[in-house]
Protein backbone atom coordinates (compact mmCIF):
# COMPACT_ATOMS: atom_id res chain seq x y z
CA UNK A 1 0.00 0.00 0.00
CA UNK A 2 2.97 2.07 0.82
CA UNK A 3 4.11 1.72 -2.31
CA UNK A 4 1.53 2.68 -4.65
CA UNK A 5 1.29 6.00 -2.43
CA UNK A 6 5.07 6.52 -3.27
CA UNK A 7 4.24 5.73 -7.05
CA UNK A 8 1.34 7.61 -7.23
CA UNK A 9 3.21 10.82 -5.48
CA UNK A 10 6.34 10.69 -7.49
CA UNK A 11 4.07 10.63 -10.67
CA UNK A 12 2.05 13.66 -9.47
CA UNK A 13 5.40 15.46 -8.99
CA UNK A 14 6.71 14.29 -12.54
CA UNK A 15 3.45 15.43 -14.04
CA UNK A 16 3.72 18.90 -11.97
CA UNK A 17 7.04 19.27 -12.87
CA UNK A 18 6.21 18.79 -16.85
CA UNK A 19 3.21 21.30 -16.42
CA UNK A 20 5.70 23.62 -14.54
CA UNK A 21 8.71 23.43 -17.79
CA UNK A 22 5.63 23.31 -20.16
CA UNK A 23 4.51 26.86 -19.32
CA UNK A 24 7.73 28.14 -18.37
CA UNK A 25 8.56 27.12 -22.46
CA UNK A 26 5.27 27.80 -23.58
CA UNK A 27 4.44 31.27 -22.06
CA UNK A 28 5.67 34.36 -23.48
CA UNK A 29 4.81 37.90 -22.70
CA UNK A 30 5.10 40.44 -25.69
CA UNK A 31 5.55 44.30 -24.79
CA UNK A 32 3.78 47.02 -27.06
CA UNK A 33 6.44 48.07 -28.86
CA UNK A 34 7.44 44.07 -30.02
CA UNK A 35 5.82 41.35 -32.05
CA UNK A 36 6.15 38.01 -31.68
CA UNK A 37 6.97 36.59 -34.57
CA UNK A 38 6.54 32.31 -34.15
CA UNK A 39 8.07 29.46 -35.96
CA UNK A 40 6.85 25.98 -35.40
CA UNK A 41 9.11 23.66 -36.58
CA UNK A 42 11.39 25.81 -38.74
CA UNK A 43 7.92 27.34 -40.33
CA UNK A 44 6.57 30.49 -40.40
CA UNK A 45 3.23 30.29 -38.91
CA UNK A 46 1.82 34.01 -37.09
CA UNK A 47 3.13 37.50 -35.53
CA UNK A 48 1.74 37.69 -32.23
CA UNK A 49 0.62 40.81 -30.48
CA UNK A 50 1.39 42.75 -27.77
CA UNK A 51 -0.15 40.57 -24.00
CA UNK A 52 0.48 37.18 -22.87
CA UNK A 53 0.96 34.34 -25.09
CA UNK A 54 0.89 30.95 -25.13
CA UNK A 55 2.93 28.75 -27.39
CA UNK A 56 3.27 24.88 -28.07
CA UNK A 57 6.37 24.19 -25.71
CA UNK A 58 9.06 21.80 -25.63
CA UNK A 59 10.62 23.08 -28.71
CA UNK A 60 7.55 22.91 -30.99
CA UNK A 61 6.91 26.75 -31.24
CA UNK A 62 9.61 29.22 -30.93
CA UNK A 63 9.09 32.97 -30.79
CA UNK A 64 11.47 35.44 -31.63
CA UNK A 65 10.98 39.40 -30.44
CA UNK A 66 10.88 42.18 -33.04
CA UNK A 67 11.28 45.57 -31.38
CA UNK A 68 8.80 48.15 -33.20
CA UNK A 69 10.41 51.46 -31.55
CA UNK A 70 12.25 53.70 -34.01
CA UNK A 71 16.26 53.25 -33.58
CA UNK A 72 19.07 55.25 -34.43
CA UNK A 73 22.66 54.27 -36.45
CA UNK A 74 25.38 55.82 -36.06
CA UNK A 75 27.35 55.38 -39.42
CA UNK A 76 30.91 55.28 -38.98
CA UNK A 77 33.76 58.09 -40.41
CA UNK A 78 33.64 57.58 -44.32
CA UNK A 79 36.21 59.23 -46.91
CA UNK A 80 34.55 60.66 -49.25
CA UNK A 81 35.96 62.22 -53.01
CA UNK A 82 33.54 64.91 -54.10
CA UNK A 83 32.56 65.69 -57.68
CA UNK A 84 35.00 68.68 -57.70
CA UNK A 85 37.71 66.53 -56.21
CA UNK A 86 37.77 67.51 -53.04
CA UNK A 87 38.28 64.52 -50.10
CA UNK A 88 36.41 65.17 -47.00
CA UNK A 89 35.45 62.97 -44.18
CA UNK A 90 31.88 62.30 -43.34
CA UNK A 91 29.63 60.92 -40.72
CA UNK A 92 25.95 60.26 -40.93
CA UNK A 93 23.01 59.04 -38.13
CA UNK A 94 20.51 56.76 -39.75
CA UNK A 95 16.43 56.88 -38.07
CA UNK A 96 15.01 53.72 -39.16
CA UNK A 97 11.89 51.40 -37.55
CA UNK A 98 10.82 47.75 -38.44
CA UNK A 99 7.16 48.08 -39.96
CA UNK A 100 7.40 44.84 -40.83
CA UNK A 101 8.42 42.06 -37.97
CA UNK A 102 7.82 38.85 -40.63
CA UNK A 103 9.93 40.00 -43.14
CA UNK A 104 12.54 41.68 -41.47
CA UNK A 105 13.10 38.53 -39.72
CA UNK A 106 12.63 36.59 -42.61
CA UNK A 107 14.03 38.33 -45.73
CA UNK A 108 17.67 39.56 -43.90
CA UNK A 109 19.66 38.29 -41.29
CA UNK A 110 20.48 40.56 -39.58
CA UNK A 111 18.87 43.89 -40.90
CA UNK A 112 20.67 46.09 -38.06
CA UNK A 113 24.06 45.64 -39.65
CA UNK A 114 22.70 44.85 -43.30
CA UNK A 115 21.37 48.96 -42.49
CA UNK A 116 24.74 49.87 -41.39
CA UNK A 117 26.50 48.70 -44.88
CA UNK A 118 24.14 49.72 -47.01
CA UNK A 119 24.29 53.68 -45.34
CA UNK A 120 27.76 53.35 -45.84
CA UNK A 121 27.95 52.32 -49.79
CA UNK A 122 25.22 55.00 -50.33
CA UNK A 123 26.74 57.48 -48.67
CA UNK A 124 30.11 57.44 -50.48
CA UNK A 125 28.04 56.80 -53.62
CA UNK A 126 25.36 60.19 -53.36
CA UNK A 127 28.22 62.32 -51.64
CA UNK A 128 30.40 61.63 -54.83
CA UNK A 129 28.40 62.84 -56.90
CA UNK A 130 27.77 66.16 -54.97
CA UNK A 131 30.06 69.18 -54.95
CA UNK A 132 31.94 70.44 -51.48
CA UNK A 133 29.41 73.74 -51.61
CA UNK A 134 26.59 71.93 -52.40
CA UNK A 135 27.72 69.72 -49.89
CA UNK A 136 27.67 72.49 -46.87
CA UNK A 137 25.02 74.84 -48.15
CA UNK A 138 22.08 72.08 -49.46
CA UNK A 139 22.93 70.10 -46.23
CA UNK A 140 18.71 69.41 -46.45
CA UNK A 141 18.44 68.11 -50.00
CA UNK A 142 21.47 65.76 -49.73
CA UNK A 143 19.88 64.24 -46.65
CA UNK A 144 16.96 63.84 -48.38
CA UNK A 145 18.48 61.96 -51.67
CA UNK A 146 20.45 59.60 -48.96
CA UNK A 147 17.39 58.73 -47.34
CA UNK A 148 15.46 57.94 -50.84
CA UNK A 149 17.90 55.73 -51.85
CA UNK A 150 18.88 53.97 -48.22
CA UNK A 151 14.70 53.54 -48.14
CA UNK A 152 14.17 51.42 -51.18
CA UNK A 153 17.08 49.39 -50.80
CA UNK A 154 15.78 48.66 -47.07
CA UNK A 155 11.93 48.62 -47.85
CA UNK A 156 11.89 44.78 -48.60
CA UNK A 157 12.79 44.06 -45.67
CA UNK A 158 10.32 45.76 -44.11
CA UNK A 159 12.54 48.08 -42.19
CA UNK A 160 11.46 52.00 -43.10
CA UNK A 161 13.84 54.68 -42.97
CA UNK A 162 12.64 57.41 -41.62
CA UNK A 163 15.88 60.23 -42.36
CA UNK A 164 19.34 60.15 -42.68
CA UNK A 165 21.18 62.91 -41.68
CA UNK A 166 24.67 64.12 -42.21
CA UNK A 167 26.71 64.95 -38.90
CA UNK A 168 29.73 65.81 -39.64
CA UNK A 169 32.04 67.25 -42.38
CA UNK A 170 35.87 67.23 -41.74
CA UNK A 171 37.99 69.72 -44.40
CA UNK A 172 41.38 69.61 -44.93
CA UNK A 173 43.63 71.86 -43.15
CA UNK A 174 44.09 73.49 -46.48
CA UNK A 175 40.59 73.69 -47.62
CA UNK A 176 39.65 75.17 -44.45
CA UNK A 177 42.52 78.13 -44.85
CA UNK A 178 41.27 78.09 -48.51
CA UNK A 179 37.63 79.11 -47.78
CA UNK A 180 38.48 81.05 -44.44
CA UNK A 181 40.31 83.73 -47.04
CA UNK A 182 37.22 83.47 -49.72
CA UNK A 183 34.82 84.56 -46.54
CA UNK A 184 37.32 87.14 -45.63
CA UNK A 185 37.22 88.42 -49.20
CA UNK A 186 34.14 88.47 -49.46
CA UNK A 187 33.43 90.32 -46.39
CA UNK A 188 35.80 93.32 -47.26
CA UNK A 189 33.65 93.51 -50.50
CA UNK A 190 30.61 93.77 -48.80
CA UNK A 191 32.07 96.18 -46.61
CA UNK A 192 33.45 98.27 -49.43
CA UNK A 193 29.99 98.31 -51.39
CA UNK A 194 27.97 99.27 -47.82
CA UNK A 195 30.70 102.45 -47.32
CA UNK A 196 30.38 103.43 -50.70
CA UNK A 197 26.47 103.18 -50.21
CA UNK A 198 26.68 105.27 -47.53
CA UNK A 199 29.13 107.80 -49.26
CA UNK A 200 26.69 108.29 -52.37
CA UNK A 201 24.05 108.82 -49.71
CA UNK A 202 25.58 111.52 -47.50
CA UNK A 203 26.77 113.16 -50.26
CA UNK A 204 23.00 113.46 -51.43
CA UNK A 205 21.60 114.51 -48.70
CA UNK A 206 24.44 116.97 -48.07
CA UNK A 207 23.48 118.31 -51.78
CA UNK A 208 19.90 118.47 -50.78
CA UNK A 209 20.80 120.49 -47.51
CA UNK A 210 22.71 122.85 -49.72
CA UNK A 211 19.87 123.13 -51.96
CA UNK A 212 17.99 124.47 -49.14
CA UNK A 213 20.64 126.67 -47.23
CA UNK A 214 20.62 128.43 -50.56
CA UNK A 215 17.54 129.29 -50.82
CA UNK A 216 17.37 130.43 -47.18
CA UNK A 217 20.38 132.15 -46.20
CA UNK A 218 19.34 132.84 -42.79
CA UNK A 219 19.50 128.68 -42.00
CA UNK A 220 23.28 128.71 -42.52
CA UNK A 221 23.53 131.27 -39.63
CA UNK A 222 21.42 128.99 -37.32
CA UNK A 223 23.61 126.21 -38.62
CA UNK A 224 26.73 128.00 -37.29
CA UNK A 225 24.85 128.91 -33.75
CA UNK A 226 24.05 125.30 -33.62
CA UNK A 227 27.61 124.23 -34.01
CA UNK A 228 28.93 126.89 -30.92
CA UNK A 229 26.26 125.74 -28.72
CA UNK A 230 27.43 122.30 -29.06
CA UNK A 231 31.49 122.84 -28.66
CA UNK A 232 30.34 124.95 -25.68
CA UNK A 233 28.38 121.87 -24.23
CA UNK A 234 32.00 119.87 -24.35
CA UNK A 235 33.72 122.80 -22.25
CA UNK A 236 36.50 123.68 -24.16
CA UNK A 237 39.13 126.17 -23.36
CA UNK A 238 39.65 127.06 -27.27
CA UNK A 239 36.47 127.81 -29.09
CA UNK A 240 37.17 127.89 -33.48
CA UNK A 241 33.61 129.47 -34.68
CA UNK A 242 34.05 130.14 -38.63
CA UNK A 243 32.80 133.86 -39.34
CA UNK A 244 30.81 134.26 -42.80
CA UNK A 245 32.39 136.63 -45.03
CA UNK A 246 29.15 138.39 -45.67
CA UNK A 247 29.34 139.58 -42.54
CA UNK A 248 32.42 142.25 -43.82
CA UNK A 249 30.77 143.33 -46.94
CA UNK A 250 29.86 146.14 -45.23
CA UNK A 251 32.96 147.67 -44.52
CA UNK A 252 33.93 146.51 -48.23
CA UNK A 253 31.24 148.56 -49.62
CA UNK A 254 32.99 151.46 -47.28
CA UNK A 255 36.26 151.18 -48.65
CA UNK A 256 35.12 151.37 -52.09
CA UNK A 257 33.55 154.39 -51.71
CA UNK A 258 36.52 155.78 -50.06
CA UNK A 259 38.64 154.90 -52.84
CA UNK A 260 35.69 156.04 -55.86
CA UNK A 261 35.95 159.40 -53.68
CA UNK A 262 40.14 159.56 -54.03
CA UNK A 263 39.47 158.77 -57.77
CA UNK A 264 41.03 154.82 -57.15
CA UNK A 265 38.53 151.82 -58.46
CA UNK A 266 39.33 149.40 -56.50
CA UNK A 267 37.37 145.96 -57.41
CA UNK A 268 36.08 144.35 -54.17
CA UNK A 269 39.16 141.53 -52.59
CA UNK A 270 41.98 142.43 -55.23
CA UNK A 271 44.79 143.35 -54.01
CA UNK A 272 48.72 144.64 -54.99
CA UNK A 273 50.65 141.57 -56.51
CA UNK A 274 53.22 140.55 -54.18
CA UNK A 275 56.84 142.38 -56.16
CA UNK A 276 55.20 144.68 -57.74
CA UNK A 277 55.24 148.80 -57.52
CA UNK A 278 53.45 151.54 -58.67
CA UNK A 279 54.60 153.11 -61.48
CA UNK A 280 55.27 156.87 -62.03
CA UNK A 281 52.79 157.89 -64.91
CA UNK A 282 49.75 155.54 -64.99
CA UNK A 283 48.94 154.64 -61.89
CA UNK A 284 49.54 150.72 -62.32
CA UNK A 285 51.49 148.54 -60.49
CA UNK A 286 54.77 147.20 -62.77
CA UNK A 287 57.27 144.72 -62.09
CA UNK A 288 60.31 145.27 -59.64
CA UNK A 289 63.51 145.42 -60.88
Amino acid sequence: MSGTLLAVVVVVAVLALLILIAFATGFRVINEYERGVVLRLGRLIDVKGPGPRLIIPFGFDRMVKVDLRVMVHEVPAQDVITSDNVTVRVTAVVFFRVVDARDSYVKVRDYMSTISKTAQTTLRSILGQSTLDELLSQREQVNAKLQAVIDEQTEPWGVKVTAVEVKDVDLPQSMQRAMALQAEAEREKRAKIIRAQGEFQASQTLADAAKVIGTQPATLQLRYLQTLSEIGADQNTVVVFPVPLDMFEPFLQLKRQETAKNGHKVVAGDAPAVGTRPSAGDGTGGPVS
